[in-house]
Order: C-alpha cells, then structure tokens, then sequence
C-alpha cells in the first residue's frame, strides 16, 4: 500500500502545485498556457507534501536517455514521437520511473513549455534484482507541445523512480536535451556538362522550420561548407565555407577540375538541426 501511495504522488508533475506561466508569457502565447495547463492536471493528484528535487531512501537514478541520446527533430507539421529512459536501481528493486520535458526558468514559476506522457507509469524492463529501466512516450508537435520558435533550444528533463519498499528519489532537472528546429539544405552546380578548367557556380538555400508560421524559411548569416566527392571515391571532403545571405541563399565558384558530386553541409546550431542537401553531380568534360 505505502509503494502504491508513493507512485501516484511521483506519477505525472510529482506535487508541483505552483506552476504558472509568467503573465508576459502567458499573454502571447497559448500554447504555453496548454503546457501549463498539462502539468498543473498532473500536480492536482499528487499531495503536497511531495516535492520536486526529493528523495527518501536509498532508490537512485543512474542514468537517463532522451531519444537514443540524439536532438529531437521538429518540422512545420509531422509530430515526433520519442523515447526517455530512466535506469535507476534500489536494493528493494525499482517499481516505477517516470520522466517528462519541461522549458522555462523553473519548474513551479516559469514553465512555458512541457511535453508529459499520456501514460501515468513507466514502461519497466528488470535489468537485475536491483535495477531497470523504464520507459515513457513523449510527442513533440509543433501544432502543440513546440508552439512556438521561443521553445527551441535546451529542454530540461525531469525523472523520477521508486522502490518496490516505497522508497523514491525525484529530480527536476536530472539532465537537459535539446529540441530543435528541422532545417534544410539544396544545392545545384551549373553549368553542366562543363570543360576542364572553367567556372562552377554552385548555388543552394539553407531554411528551417518557423514554429511560429509552420512554415520553412531562409536561416540567414549561417557558415555552410561546401563539399565535394571525386567520381570513383569514397566521401566527400570540404572545399570551401560559404555564408548564406539575408534570405538563407547560398552561393560560390570553384573551378572545375574532375567528374563528381557537389554538395551543402550545414552543421547546426543549438536551435537548428544540421542538414546535408543531396549531391549534385556534375559532368566535365
């Protein structure tokens, strides 16, 4: 009964029964008042004697996972669905973990995003009497839960666990994960076929996903490297940098010196996801 009393504390926002969004915020933006709204539903089942960055007991948490360790990914309309694991070990053995994503300043007074589950527990695998690791299933849409362009960047993951013996730890920012914008690369080598020798001008865009418009747009000012691969090789190796223009417009010349393929790399920031535009290949003659 104590292990079942203390679960449905730690299910959903574990006793966070302050959260608010900051009036400025909540003003503009809707779909920070929903991600609100969200948590507050979870905190309302949870006693308030349970609070975030708690623990009793000896229950730890070794490890969390967010999407395979990889930045999650969001365009202008499909939703991505992923993955947070939470190991953790309690020499009673683990009966429950749990996990969500939160964006803001602080969990009870400046959240102005959240991605929380639909299932109220994890999804436990036993790794050993004393350990698992259990599962949630998260759901960026940019339609809801990425409502905006002021949510990309760094995400702030919550994790729980509890012992079979009732004991639990609950941490609100175990770790961070970052959320990102989709971008995109194309290129285009021309003339073609080309003589030996002559000019190449190599043109190309690099946009990103607008959360705010859902459409893509030019993402401007940003170092992209240009690359080639000699017909017959293995990989590409760089050639130049070019930065792209007020319009997310890229281009530059080369000479031409060999049959192959041109191509656009951009490497990301830590709102962008990078991008690699297909090779374009060109014929000299």
């Amino acid at each position: 009964m104590r292990t079942r009393a203390t679960v449905a504390a730690l299910s959903g926002a574990l006793a966070l029964t302050a959260l608010t969004v900051p009036a400025a915020q909540a003003a503009d933006a809707p779909g920070a008042r929903a991600a609100t709204a969200r948590l507050s539903s979870f905190a309302a089942k949870a006693p308030a004697n349970v609070a975030a960055n708690d623990g009793r007991g000896d229950t730890r948490i070794t490890n969390v996972t967010v999407n395979g360790g990889k930045d999650i990914v969001v365009g202008t309309s499909l939703k991505k669905t992923y993955t947070v694991s939470v190991t953790a070990t309690d020499p009673a053995g683990i009966y429950d973990g749990y996990a969500f994503l939160w964006h803001g300043t602080d969990l009870k007074n400046g959240v102005d995003g959240a991605m929380t589950p639909s299932a109220k527990h994890g999804n436990c695998k036993r790794v050993n009497a004393t350990t698992a690791t259990c599962s949630v299933t998260l759901v960026a849409d940019p339609k809801s839960t990425v409502y905006g362009n002021i949510l990309a960047g760094r995400w702030h993951v919550f994790a729980s666990a509890v012992g079979k013996d009732g004991d639990y730890v609950t941490k609100d920012t175990y770790k961070s994960s970052w959320v990102k914008r989709a971008s995109q690369l194309t290129t285009n080598a021309a003339p073609e076929p080309v003589a030996k020798g002559k000019t190449v001008t190599v043109t190309g865009a690099l946009t990103r996903a607008n959360w705010d418009t859902h459409a893509y747009a030019g993402y401007t000012q940003q170092p992209v490297q240009l690359q080639f691969r000699k017909k017959g090789a293995a990989g590409y190796s760089t050639v130049k940098t070019v930065t792209s223009d007020s319009r997310g417009n890229l281009k530059t010349t080369v000479k031409a010196s060999a049959d192959g393929s041109w191509r656009y790399a951009f490497a990301g920031t830590s709102t962008t996801s990078t991008a690699t535009s297909t090779g374009d290949f060109l014929d000299v003659k």
